[in-house]
């Protein structure tokens, strides 16, 4: 399973910003990219592309296995909490940055709803 091109672009962006941080302070940075996967096992091939990219960790919310599409077929509202979640539980995040929308099943209402619940 690939990334998302819409999905790249954001963890792209996201590197570029850390290390705009890091030459802004000429130091080590405390800004870190968290790369956060919502799917299947094979979905950890996400994360490890992120990783490759130069995201500093990933965080993967397996999915069940055996459920034809379980991800896929998840509600916009259902990742969005999920998402939340993880923000919610990591320390002192600053900025959430997400791809504009999925290529699986095109839904673009994810990002929006995710920008409700963290507001």
């Amino acid at each position: 399973m690939s990334m998302n091109p819409f999905c790249e672009i954001a963890v792209e962006e996201a590197i570029q910003l850390k290390e705009a941080d890091v030459k802004a302070k000429k130091k080590d940075s405390t800004a870190e990219v968290i790369a956060v996967s919502i799917g299947p096992k094979q979905c950890s091939e996400t994360i490890r592309t992120a990783l490759a990219m130069g995201a500093d960790r990933g965080i993967h919310i397996e999915t069940k296995a055996d459920v034809r599409g379980d991800y896929i077929d998840m509600q916009p509202w259902g990742i969005a909490s999920l998402l939340k979640g993880v923000v919610d539980k990591e320390e002192n995040v600053d900025l959430v940055l997400l791809g504009k929308q999925s290529i699986d099943s095109v839904s673009l209402v994810c990002s929006t709803v995710d920008n409700c619940l963290i507001l």
